[in-house]
C-alpha cells in the first residue's frame, strides 16, 4: 500500500486536515484519542487529498476546471448548474492512478478481514477545508452507503471525487472566499454501522436556535442517519442539562416525539439502489426510537468529545455529532463530529429581537428555526425542475430541500417544508443564511398557494407559524455589554418553556414568576383530577386520556413527567439563578376547559374570587391533583437536580389556610427547609399585608402580585371594561399596602419581590419600591432591559442625593 494515498484512522489527528480533510481528521482524532474513553468509532481509512490532486494532474484537468469556473456568477443558477455539472463529468470519467486503485482495494480487504466478509462500507467525501470552526461543508459533497465489492467501491470513490463540484459546494466556496483550486477532496471509507436495523441521529452540544450552551440536544430516528441530516424525517428530540448531568443527575430534561414517517434501510445492491426509504410502521412512529438510557449514554459521549476538542483548541468548542446504533450488536457508535459553526459564532453581547406588531390568519405551523420573522410571496417548489421559477425574496415552500438547491435558497426570504426536524438540511442552511425556516409542517405544499403573501414567524418560541398577509413586525437590537445592572435584583416572568433558552440570554437575575398554568394547558392538556381518577370521567374522555398517556405506567405519571419537563426546562435555562415557580392558580372556569375538567369543576358566579389557588390544595375536591403538582416539583428538584427552583403559593387567604397548605406539601414530599427548599407566598390579598407577621412564620418570602392586590384593595374587577379606569396601582391606598408589604418582609427577615406589571408601566412605582429596599422586581422579558436602566438611574440618583446630604 502507498503511504502517499492511505492513512488509517489510528494514524490521523485533527491537524491533518490539509492531508485528509475535516471529516477524516475528526474521525481519526476520536479514534486515536477517545476510544479508551468509551467513544466507539467504526474503523476505517482515508484516501488522502494527494490522490485527488494526482487524478487532476495525470488527466490535466486543472486548467479545464479553472476555465469552466472562471468568472462564474453565483446569482445565475442555470449557468452555475451547467458549469458544475461539466466539472463533475470530467472528474468522474478521469483515469485513476493504478497505485491509488491498488492501495484502495488492499485497505478495503483488510477491513473485510477485521469485520467479516458481510461487511459493507460507507464512502464519504472529506474536503480539506471543511468542518473548520467558522465554516461547514456539511452536506455539500456526496456520501454512498452500503457499498459492497471492489467495483462498487471504486465507482463510489469516483462519484465522491466528482462531488467536490456539486452546485452547493461551488457556490459555498465562492461566497466564503475559498479558492476552488486550493480545496481538495479526501475520501473516508469506514465500516457501515447497521443502524438500518435500529436508529441514528445527530447531537449538538448546545441549543441550535438560541445558542444556549448548557444543554445537549439529541435527535433520533429509525434507520440510517441520512434521513435526519437531509431533513427527510421529523425526528424525536431530547434535551439534557449539562451542569446537573455532570453532578450525577442522569435525567432527560425534555423530550418531543417526532413523526418519523420513513426509515432508510439497505437495498438489494444488485443493479439497484444500495439503500431505500420505506414507511415506518404506525406503532413505531408512536413511540420514541431510543430510550432515556440511550439518550444519556449519547450525552456522556458528546460531553467527552466536546471536552476533548475544547481542551485541544483552548476555548469552548460546541460540537455537531452524528451517531448510530448498530442493530446487530446493539452498541452506540459515533460516525462523525465537527465544530458547530452557526449558533456558537453569534455575539453573546448583541441581542436582536423580532416582534410581531400585528396579527394574521394562521395558515400552518411547524418547528421554528431561527428567532426571526420574514414576509414574502409563496413559491411552491415540488422538484429541482421547478427551481427556475423561483424569484429572489420569495418564501420557498417544498416537501424538503436538497444540497443542490443552495443557489436558490440563498435568495429566499424564508423556508417552509413539509418534512424535517431542527437539524435537517433546510434548518442548517437557514441558520447559515440567517433566515427563518418552519420545518416539519406536514402539508405546507397544500396549505400555501403560489403567489400568496405570507408572514413566516419563528419569533414565538419553538412553534413556527405562517400567517396570511404581510403582518407588520419590528426588530430591536440591544448591546447587552452597555446595559447597567442595578443593585436591585431584576428578574423575569416566564411561563412558556419554549422561550426559556432564548430568555435566559437576557441579563436577568432569575425568574421571579414561573406560572404553571401555561405548561399544564399546553404540555399536559388534561385536568389533574381526571388523570388521578380516570374512572370518574366518561368513556370517550377516558379513551382520549389513555391514548395520550399510553407510554406511561399510569396516567398520573404522564402529568408528573410533562409538568416536570416544562418547569425543568425553565429552571435549567436559568440555572443556578433562582426560579420561583408559582403552583397552579387556574380559576374553575379555566380548569373546566381542560380535558376531563368539566367532571370535577363547579360552576361559579365569580371564579376570580372562588375556588382558586391555595384553597384547592388541601381540599378533598383537588388534593389528589395537587399531589401530582407536588410530585412534579419534587422530580424537578431532587431527580433532575434543579434545586434553584423555589415554590410559591398563590391566593392564600388566611393564615390557617397557609398552615394547611404547608402541611399538605410536606405530606407530598415537599417539606420546607428540607434539601434547601424555600417556599414563598404571593402577597396579593389585603389580608396578606395586614397579617404579614403571621404569614411570615410559614414562608421564606413574599412576592407582591400587584394586579390582584390592586383589584381587591379598590374593589375593581380588572377584567371589566366598564370600571377599568378605576384600576390604578398608583392609588395611595395600594401604594400604602406595597409599603407595608415590603417593610413587613424586611421586619421578618424574609425575601420581598414584586411580579406585577406596575414597575414597568409606571416609573414612580419602581422608584417607590427601590426606595423601600425591595429585594427584586420581576417583569415581562420585553420590558426588562428598559426597566433595568430606569432602576439603575433611580439608584444613582438616590446615591447622589445621599452623598450630598452627608
Amino acid at each position: 500500500m502507498s503511504d502517499r494515498y492511505l492513512r488509517w484512522f489510528r494514524e490521523i489527528h485533527y491537524d491533518d486536515v490539509p492531508m485528509v480533510g475535516g471529516k477524516n481528521a475528526s474521525l481519526g482524532e476520536m479514534y486515536a484519542n477517545l476510544t479508551d474513553a468509551g467513544v466507539r468509532v467504526p474503523n476505517g481509512f482515508a484516501i488522502t487529498a494527494q490522490g485527488y490532486r494526482d487524478i487532476l494532474a495525470d488527466n490535466e484537468l486543472e486548467p479545464q476546471l479553472k476555465r469552466i469556473l472562471e468568472g462564474l456568477d453565483p446569482s445565475d443558477p442555470a449557468r452555475l448548474q451547467e458549469a458544475a455539472g461539466t466539472c463533475r463529468h470530467l472528474i468522474y470519467n478521469a483515469t485513476l492512478p493504478s497505485v491509488l486503485v491498488d492501495t484502495l482495494l488492499e485497505a478495503h480487504g483488510q477491513l473485510l478481514d477485521e469485520y467479516g466478509s458481510n461487511m459493507t462500507v460507507a464512502v464519504r467525501s472529506s474536503a480539506t477545508a471543511e468542518d473548520l470552526p467558522d465554516a461547514s461543508f456539511a452536506g455539500q459533497h456526496d456520501t454512498f452507503l452500503n457499498v459492497a465489492g471492489g467495483g462498487a467501491l471504486l465507482d463510489a470513490c469516483r462519484r465522491c471525487f466528482a462531488s467536490l463540484y456539486t452546485d452547493r459546494a461551488v457556490i459555498y466556496r465562492i461566497n466564503h472566499g475559498f479558492d476552488h483550486e486550493q480545496v481538495a477532496l479526501s475520501l473516508c471509507i469506514m465500516k457501515m454501522v447497521r443502524s438500518d436495523l435500529s436508529s441514528s441521529g445527530v447531537i449538538f452540544t448546545l441549543d441550535t436556535e438560541s445558542g444556549f450552551r448548557d444543554v445537549v440536544f439529541v435527535t433520533a430516528s429509525y434507520g440510517l442517519g441520512e434521513n435526519v441530516v437531509q431533513g427527510a424525517v421529523d425526528p424525536d428530540e431530547f434535551y439534557v442539562h449539562k451542569p446537573t448531568f455532570r453532578q450525577g443527575f442522569r435525567q432527560v430534561l425534555r423530550r418531543s416525539l417526532g413523526e418519523k414517517g420513513m426509515k432508510l434501510v439497505y437495498g438489494e445492491r444488485r443493479g439497484g439502489a444500495t439503500v431505500f426509504n420505506q414507511p415506518t410502521p404506525h406503532e413505531e412512529r408512536e413511540r420514541f426510537c431510543v430510550s432515556d438510557a440511550d439518550v444519556l449514554d449519547l450525552t456522556e459521549l458528546a460531553l467527552r468529545i466536546e471536552s476533548h476538542y475544547s481542551e485541544r483548541s483552548g476555548r469552548d468548542m460546541p460540537m455537531d455529532i452524528e451517531w448510530a446504533r448498530d442493530g446487530l450488536d446493539g452498541k452506540l457508535y459515533i460516525v462523525q463530529a465537527r465544530p458547530e459553526t452557526v449558533a456558537s459564532q453569534r455575539s453573546a453581547d448583541m441581542l436582536r429581537e423580532y416582534v410581531l406588531d400585528g396579527t394574521g390568519e394562521e395558515l400552518i405551523t411547524g418547528r421554528a428555526v431561527g428567532a426571526q420573522i420574514a414576509c414574502g410571496q409563496v413559491r411552491v417548489i415540488r422538484s429541482k425542475e421547478d427551481l427556475h421559477r423561483f424569484l429572489p425574496g420569495e418564501v420557498l415552500v417544498s416537501n424538503t430541500t436538497s444540497p443542490d438547491w443552495g443557489p436558490v435558497m440563498r435568495e429566499a426570504a424564508a423556508l417552509v417544508t413539509n418534512r424535517g426536524g431542527r437539524t435537517c438540511h433546510a434548518a442548517i442552511v437557514a441558520r447559515e443564511l440567517d433566515i427563518p425556516a418552519v420545518v416539519g409542517c406536514d402539508h405546507a405544499t397544500r396549505a400555501l398557494t403560489d403567489g400568496a403573501m405570507v408572514t413566516v414567524s419563528c419569533a414565538e418560541g419553538e412553534v413556527g407559524r405562517v400567517y396570511a398577509g404581510d403582518v407588520p413586525f419590528s426588530i430591536r437590537e440591544t448591546d447587552l455589554g452597555q446595559i447597567e445592572k442595578p443593585r436591585t435584583k431584576m428578574m423575569v416572568n416566564l411561563g412558556n418553556p419554549a422561550l426559556a433558552f432564548k430568555t435566559a440570554c437576557l441579563p436577568a437575575d432569575g425568574v421571579g414568576l414561573a406560572r404553571l398554568e401555561f405548561i399544564i394547558s399546553e404540555y399536559v392538556g388534561v385536568h389533574p383530577m381526571a388523570l388521578a381518577h380516570p374512572e370518574r370521567v366518561d368513556e370517550k374522555v377516558r379513551e382520549q386520556i389513555m391514548r395520550l398517556t399510553h407510554e406511561y405506567e399510569d396516567p398520573k405519571q404522564f402529568f408528573i413527567a410533562r409538568l416536570a419537563e416544562g418547569v425543568g426546562t425553565i429552571a435549567a435555562a436559568f440555572y443556578p439563578r433562582p426560579v420561583i415557580v408559582r403552583l397552579s392558580d387556574f380559576k374553575t372556569n379555566e380548569y373546566a376547559n381542560l380535558l376531563g375538567g368539566s367532571e370535577f369543576e363547579p360552576v361559579e358566579a365569580n371564579p376570580m374570587l372562588g375556588f382558586r389557588g391555595a384553597s384547592r390544595y388541601a381540599h378533598p375536591a383537588y388534593e389528589d391533583g395537587f399531589a401530582l403538582e407536588c410530585g412534579a416539583m419534587k422530580r424537578v428538584r431532587e431527580e433532575m437536580g434543579l434545586d434553584n427552583v423555589k415554590l410559591m403559593i398563590p391566593f392564600c387567604r388566611r393564615v390557617e389556610e397557609a398552615a394547611r397548605v404547608i402541611e399538605a406539601m410536606a405530606r407530598h414530599g415537599l417539606r420546607r427547609g428540607e434539601k434547601g427548599l424555600e417556599i414563598y407566598m404571593m402577597c396579593e390579598i389585603p389580608n396578606n399585608v395586614i397579617m404579614i407577621d403571621e404569614f411570615a412564620k410559614y414562608f421564606d418570602g413574599f412576592s407582591i402580585g400587584s394586579n390582584d392586590l390592586t383589584q381587591l384593595t379598590l374593589g375593581v374587577d380588572r377584567d371589566s371594561e366598564l370600571v377599568a379606569f378605576d384600576f390604578d396601582e398608583r392609588d395611595p391606598g395600594v401604594m400604602k399596602l406595597l409599603q407595608l408589604a415590603v417593610e413587613g418582609a424586611k421586619r421578618n427577615g424574609v425575601y420581598s419581590g414584586i411580579c406585577g406589571q406596575a414597575p414597568s408601566d409606571y416609573p414612580e412605582v419602581a422608584e417607590f419600591l427601590v426606595g423601600l429596599g425591595i429585594d427584586s422586581i420581576s417583569l415581562s422579558p420585553d420590558s426588562l432591559l428598559a426597566t433595568m436602566q430606569r432602576v439603575a438611574a433611580i439608584e444613582r440618583a438616590r446615591d447622589a442625593s445621599s452623598a450630598k446630604a452627608k
